[in-house]
């Protein structure tokens, strides 16, 4: 399931101070998913009031398919999608483009336990040395 490319902005389009006040009376009213996943990917969508859709600068969307494009993380962090790092905005549900699906890497999130673990060592730590 790749990321068609051409369905994004060529890079990110950041939000002037002007559009993203106009956002902000929307953030708090954002629904996340629960998870759900298969052996590849852990998924959520995002639920973005209708009347935001009004408010996101037109160069977000995608006039052939009347949905926002895919958005880079910096944009759809700039509507104020909060998520830990690693998610990446994948498809729109276009029956209800006010719906934005994501996906997470499981190899992602079992790499970045790996690495927590490593650092949660005691400074200090020493292997067991073989007998």
């Amino acid at each position: 399931m790749e990321i068609d490319p051409s369905r994004r902005n060529k890079k990110p389009r950041h939000l002037l101070e002007s559009e993203r006040e106009r956002l902000d009376e929307f953030i708090d009213s954002i629904h996340y998913s629960a998870r759900y996943s298969d052996d590849q990917f852990e998924y959520r969508h995002v639920q973005l009031p209708k009347n935001m859709l009004k408010k996101i600068p037109a160069d977000y969307f995608d006039a052939s398919k009347g949905t926002l494009k895919l958005l880079w993380e910096e944009e759809w962090r700039a509507l104020g999608i909060t998520q830990s790092l690693g998610w990446e905005h994948y498809e729109v549900h276009e029956p209800e483009p006010h719906i934005l699906l994501f996906k997470y890497a499981i190899t992602h999130q079992m790499t970045m336990q790996v690495l927590t673990s490593l650092y949660r060592r005691p400074l200090n730590y020493q292997p067991a040395i073989p007998q």
